[in-house]
């Protein structure tokens, strides 16, 4: 498939698809007139660089992990494992701070919730409570 037709079914620009390969995240083969063509292991490969994106990972921290996904060697493999270990350790750590969040979010709603039904039912609401969430660290 051309450029356009892996743009059309990953929903990623044709400049982005270019940039990915520039940067080294994306390798498409090229007909004798220099058109690049891509098969349907690109399309996966452009979700999965979609994703780590999406995670909040750079283009060049993504590179960081290609030469092991492309052409492995062990040297490569070492260097890309010590960069996937700690961008999942990142990840790991913000999906706890946010399920801290959520959490603290949920008991928001709850005490929310029975203040309305309170008032709804004529009952002088109560002083809504604090949630059990995180507390934030003073200054100084």
């Amino acid at each position: 498939m051309r450029i356009g037709e892996l743009s059309a079914r990953t929903g990623v620009s044709r400049r982005s698809l270019r940039y990915y390969e520039d940067q080294g995240l994306l390798v498409s083969t090229r007909s004798p007139s220099g058109q690049r063509h891509y098969d349907d292991d690109h399309v996966r490969r452009v979700a999965l660089i979609q994703a780590f994106l999406a995670a909040g990972m750079s283009s060049g921290t993504i590179a960081e992990m290609v030469p092991c996904m492309t052409d492995p060697d062990q040297r490569k493999a070492r260097r890309a494992l010590v960069t996937m270990r700690r961008e999942r350790d990142r990840l790991s750590a913000a999906l706890e701070s946010l399920a801290a969040a959520r959490k603290a979010l949920d008991e928001l709603i709850d005490v929310n919730l029975t203040y309305l039904a309170d008032a709804a039912e004529g009952r002088t609401p109560a002083q809504p409570a604090q949630p059990s969430g995180p507390r934030p660290v003073p200054d100084g």
